[in-house]
């Protein structure tokens, strides 16, 4: 059993946000001691890794929330975590693209910017709406 400030530190998460996922629910009642200190088990500590990774994959809390639910019988669940995870990669590469233009665009007005002797293409740049 872990308390919650190896648990921050294990996982480099705060504790605050430790409390909210519990609040919400997306970590179920934790085990407190006598004194009414928060104590993690091995098994919440899987849950809230499960919960940072699935994070860092672009899942927002909702998602993850159906992530754990369908973790508890995987085998039943796969069609509609294939599902969820299709969208998530549909989302993903529509930002690869957005950024790669953006990536693109910076480049081009940097290079502008050394060769410019007056004023600032990337000010003018990021001023120029292109019609949106």
């Amino acid at each position: 059993m872990m308390r919650i400030g190896e648990v921050v530190a294990t996982l480099e998460i705060s504790a605050d946000t430790l409390r909210y996922y519990e609040k919400i629910k997306l970590v179920p009642k934790v085990h407190r001691n006598g004194a009414g200190v928060r104590l993690y088990s091995n098994k919440d500590l899987s849950r809230l890794r499960f919960i940072k990774r699935a994070q860092k994959m672009g899942f927002s809390l909702d998602e993850i929330s159906q992530l754990l639910k369908f973790r508890e019988n995987p085998q039943k669940a796969k069609p509609k975590v294939r599902e969820l995870a299709h969208h998530k990669l549909e989302d993903i590469q529509h930002h690869l693209e957005e950024l790669t233009t953006l990536r693109d665009e910076l480049r081009l007005l940097t290079n502008l910017c050394s060769d410019s002797t007056s004023g600032c293409p990337i000010l003018e740049g990021i001023d120029d709406d292109h019609g949106a």
